[in-house]
């Protein structure tokens, strides 16, 4: 079924163009009526009230020249033509022949019709204008009338002249809406662009309220959640900070003791025990802290992927990684948070496959960044509980086997304060893919 007409899909989608629609669509719809009302009814009727007089002159000039003959009949037209204002000239011994057009403006029908009123619809006559004035010629009994007549005399003005100012004051009306709203709308962009920075882990400490009353509630509610947001997260921080120290230090004493102690099987056993509830305590601290703590920096992120990598090869000595990054993408991102992602990635994928790749990819809005491998891979249905905290597949494909169940868990909590994701695919090498996005 088609969807029916929907002027939504004709407006557009910023604010300040709405706002700039809604105050010059009275001022063109206002302009129109009164260009109507001017042109259709007042200077209709202006404009006939004038060619009825200048139709009596012409009609008193035909009975003139008709009704005398001779030396009166030249005073006469000169008499008119010196009282009245125009200029007449008698075309003795030519015929009018018809004419077979139609008038074309207000002022040519409003001649036309008074004229043949007054000198009668036998007669034949015809208007024309030249230059700025109008020229009538009317058959008379010996030749042809003459008479040509200034235009003011059947206008009252000239309509390009009315239109001219019309549109000259619409257009400085729309340039102070235009001035206008871009000061309003002004507040309205830097709250977005604050709280799309805050989304992405960006600082914004220059924000202030700005603008209109309601604009200026809007921000100090950004200014309060953003307050108690950076309050919430640094007391869970220092919260499992001082967790972490106070469990380190009875781990410390017993790190000690063992080392006192001789070495056996059941020593080391519990050397490895220590040393894995240690990297637990880091994890849980990492998951709890995130990215706090780290001022975002341009970062090159083709730089950084081969880094890890690199890293990555190091620890794993049979890895194969294949890379796959182009050089400088530059983008402002927390560097050891976002470092922490990709090596978590990166060592899950070389855990379950012989064979990783890593690629780079940027356009206008975001950067995505692959990890893929040729291992076991997820089934889709379990694929979002990957991502829980200290939750552990049951299937042979263990994203978190020998840790403590948080390496997803924190690589999505600190792709998400950068404002992006993390998306788990099945990858054309066969295992799982995982795909980080970043925006721009």
């Amino acid at each position: 079924m088609a969807e029916g007409f929907s002027l939504k899909r004709f407006l557009p989608r910023g604010l300040f163009w709405r706002s700039f629609i809604i105050i010059v669509a009275p001022i063109v719809l206002l302009q129109a009526i009164i260009a109507y009302v001017f042109f259709e009814r007042d200077l209709d009727t202006t404009t006939r009230r004038l060619a009825r007089d200048v139709a009596a002159d012409i009609a008193l000039l035909v009975a003139l020249e008709d009704e005398h003959q001779g030396e009166l009949r030249l005073a006469l037209r000169t008499l008119s033509e010196r009282q009245l204002a125009y200029r007449i000239r008698f075309l003795p011994g030519q015929d009018l022949p018809r004419f077979h057009g139609q008038p074309v403006s207000t002022i040519d029908v409003a001649l036309d019709d008074i004229l043949e009123q007054r000198i009668g619809a036998d007669r034949d006559f015809r208007t024309e204008r030249i230059d700025n004035d109008f020229e009538i010629q009317v058959d008379v009994h010996d030749g042809v009338l003459s008479v040509l007549v200034p235009r003011d005399r059947i206008t009252v003005s000239k309509p390009d002249l009315f239109i001219l100012w019309m549109v000259g004051s619409a257009l400085i009306l729309v340039g102070i809406a235009i001035i206008f709203l871009k000061n309003q709308v002004r507040p309205i962009e830097r709250l977005a662009r604050a709280a799309d920075s805050f989304g992405k882990g960006r600082a914004v400490p220059d924000f202030k309220p700005h603008g209109a009353a309601e604009v200026r509630r809007a921000a100090q509610a950004f200014i309060t959640m953003r307050e108690r947001i950076e309050r919430h997260v640094s007391q869970r921080t220092e919260m499992l900070a001082g967790v972490s120290h106070d469990l380190k230090t009875p781990l410390t004493r017993l790190k000690l003791t063992l080392a006192m102690m001789p070495e056996d099987a059941d020593i080391s056993s519990m050397r490895t025990d220590i040393a894995e509830m240690e990297h637990m305590l880091d994890d849980y601290l990492a998951f709890a802290r995130g990215e706090g703590g780290e001022d975002a920096s341009l970062t090159d992120l083709g730089e950084l992927v081969r880094e890890v990598a690199a890293a990555a090869e190091r620890a794993h000595h049979k890895a194969q990684i294949h890379i796959a990054v182009p050089d400088h993408v530059l983008v402002s991102v927390r560097r050891a948070g976002l470092r922490r992602v990709l090596a978590n990635l990166t060592d899950n994928a070389l855990k379950h496959g012989t064979k990783v790749a890593v690629g780079l990819r940027q356009d206008e809005h975001l950067v995505e960044i692959t990890v893929e491998d040729d291992g076991p891979g997820i089934p889709e249905p379990q694929r979002e509980e990957a991502f829980r905290p200290f939750h552990r597949l049951d299937e042979g494909r263990n994203l978190q086997s020998g840790g403590s169940g948080l390496g997803l868990a924190i690589a999505r909590d600190i792709a998400r304060a950068h404002g992006g994701e993390i998306l788990l695919d099945q990858s054309a090498m066969g295992g799982l893919k995982a795909t980080v996005r970043l925006p721009v």
